[in-house]
């Protein structure tokens, strides 16, 4: 995957729009490029509904919003539509982008090992450094500490992917510690009997 302190790979993709967009059609720009694994799906719907509510922000703070997945042009077209999106979608059906960037390999669905679009997000500053790399994102307030980021005020708490380990890790000493209460009340009904 493409980290942080790496030069941003250059591609040039299909848009919504019909012309091929790239890098260097930002000059000047920070660029938002997002990575995910299908249109019109519960999770790629809300993500692009976040980023382009937030895109008059994006524009204020000097930086553009890319989503890119697999499909066709013609099927962002109709993604773009139904939900009236604003963000730019890039089609990139044989993979250039996603590999580039490392935005596609095995990940964990449904319990079962598969190959797929792994959810990333990466900054890109206008010196074409990539200045945050997330992957493994999860949608909820994603586009929120983007925006953070883009405008300078300092990275969020933990980079989504983090953020749910440490949530996990989080839950399981409250899980143990929920197993032992049980035993302190069973100690209590044996004291009131006196």
């Amino acid at each position: 995957m493409v980290n942080a302190g790496d030069r941003a790979p250059d591609f040039s993709l299909e848009s919504d729009g019909g012309k091929r967009v790239g890098l260097a059609d930002f000059q000047g720009k920070t660029v938002v490029l997002y990575f995910y694994p299908k249109d019109d799906t519960p999770g790629c719907t809300r993500e692009a509904q976040a980023f382009s509510a937030a895109l008059d922000a994006f524009a204020e703070a000097g930086a553009v919003v890319l989503g890119v997945s697999r499909d066709s042009v013609d099927r962002h077209r109709k993604f773009r539509d139904k939900y009236d999106l604003g963000v730019t979608l890039l089609s990139d059906p044989d993979l250039v982008a996603h590999n580039a960037y490392g935005a596609y390999g095995e990940k964990t669905m449904y319990g079962k090992k598969v190959m797929g679009t792994i959810r990333s997000t990466f900054i890109i500053g206008p010196d074409r450094e990539v200045k945050h790399a997330f992957s493994g994102v999860k949608v909820d307030g994603h586009a929120d500490a983007v925006l953070a980021l883009v405008r300078g005020g300092g990275a969020p708490e933990a980079p989504p992917a983090r953020r749910a380990a440490t949530t996990s890790a989080a839950k399981a000493p409250a899980k143990k510690a929920a197993g032992k209460a049980p035993a302190k009340p069973a100690a209590k009904p044996a004291a009131k009997p006196r």
